[in-house]
């Protein structure tokens, strides 16, 4: 059902048929949409999309269930939680090395973590705070949902994490707690077993991204650790992309920044964050297609639109570091790609740069400014 046909049978009248099928036990998911978006590294990655019901369900089970969960994580898992977010985990990050001294870094990777997470284990660390065998059953039922793929030839249906006993469908409003609870194994392994004391190695957590920072020479130890861990808890180290980095040497891409070394004024060194290259790419792949000829058709009013919701949702992110260099090369490429689009707009050639000069972009069309100097830059704090 689509959001106008429930709007059409009566919204009270549809939460109250669905709120009657969750006390009688009759509730069953339906099965999830899949849809395949583009990974960093070219590859790709599933998302189990479930229809409008399955997500009020979830979304309600969520709100209550989140705070009592939330109680028992860590405080270095900075994924999906309230008052916490990327930056802070960044932060954290870069305080450990430069604060503290850890200059030995594991930056680890897994294969897939949220389609690989057994369902035995996570439905155990569930059952640790909800009893009610109901609602234990509604869970478990999402994690075993049905997924249909869709092409231009079928439709095809499978029951691939029934059948493996393993993942928690990644779109649902459900799924990053169920991850945040299964990675809180591996956290909890790591300090009652002593390795954070040991090693001195202290590990940021961000949803399925992890970093482990250590005194120099226990990095390897704590690379061959973790890998220990991960095998007993049923998840897969991607080896392609996990690695030791031992800084100020070497740098280390994590969460969008790049943390290592930099130089600043007279060539002077220090160790510090920037955007990574990755992310500056996908920020200029998406201005250029934002500004492609498939876009004639609409408004340069309503293209800066489109694009300054994606500048300032992107500066809003990468604030922290010596950001003006690369700010000045997103403006130059948006300032280029906007001017040249406007004149091909106009069924003329050539780049539009005396045409539609920077002024007109910025006054005239209102296109947003990313900062040229540090006091205007807005608060990297959260």
């Amino acid at each position: 059902m689509t959001f106008d046909q429930i709007a059409a049978y009566g919204e009270k009248r549809w939460l109250e048929e669905l709120r009657q099928k969750l006390c009688a036990g009759e509730y069953r998911p339906q099965p999830l949409l899949r849809v395949w978006i583009p990974k960093n590294n070219g590859g790709q990655r599933p998302l189990g999309i479930p229809c409008i019901r399955d997500r009020v369900v979830e979304m309600a089970v969520l709100l209550v269930v989140g705070p009592i969960f939330e109680a028992d994580l860590l405080g270095n898992q900075y994924g999906f939680r309230p008052a916490m977010d990327a930056k802070m985990a960044i932060r954290k990050t870069f305080w450990h090395i430069t604060a503290r001294g850890r200059s030995e870094v594991v930056d680890a990777d897994l294969s897939d973590y949220f389609t690989s997470i057994p369902h035995g284990p996570l439905m155990r660390c569930v059952s640790r705070r909800v009893a009610d065998g109901k609602l234990l059953s509604v869970i478990k039922s999402w994690l075993t949902a049905p997924v249909v793929e869709r092409d231009q030839r079928a439709t095809r249906c499978t029951t691939e994490a029934k059948d493996r006993h393993r993942g928690t469908p990644q779109g649902s409003p459900i799924s990053p707690l169920m991850a945040n609870l299964y990675f809180r194994r591996f956290l909890l392994a790591w300090e009652r077993f002593g390795h954070r004391k040991r090693l001195d190695a202290h590990v940021v957590n961000y949803a399925d991204d992890l970093v482990i920072c250590c005194r120099s020479g226990n990095g390897s130890t704590a690379l061959a650790t973790m890998r220990q861990l991960m095998t007993r808890l049923g998840l897969t180290v991607n080896e392609a992309k996990t690695r030791l980095v031992r800084l100020p040497g070497e740098s280390f891409d994590f969460l969008g920044y790049t943390i290592g070394r930099f130089y600043g004024k007279d060539g002077v060194p220090y160790t510090g964050t920037r955007p990574s290259r990755k992310a500056v790419r996908r920020l200029l792949q998406r201005v250029h297609d934002a500004t492609t000829p498939h876009k004639h058709a609409e408004s340069p009013e309503l293209r800066i639109a489109a694009i300054n919701r994606l500048l300032r949702g992107w500066a809003e992110y990468f604030n922290q570091g010596p950001v003006l260099p690369t700010y000045r090369l997103v403006r130059w490429y948006v300032q280029r790609r906007l001017q040249r689009w406007l004149r091909r707009r106009s069924g003329q050639a050539g780049t539009g740069y005396r045409q539609h000069p920077d002024k007109y972009l910025y006054e005239t069309l209102g296109l947003f400014a990313l900062p040229l100097r540090r006091a205007d830059l807005p608060s990297a704090k959260v």
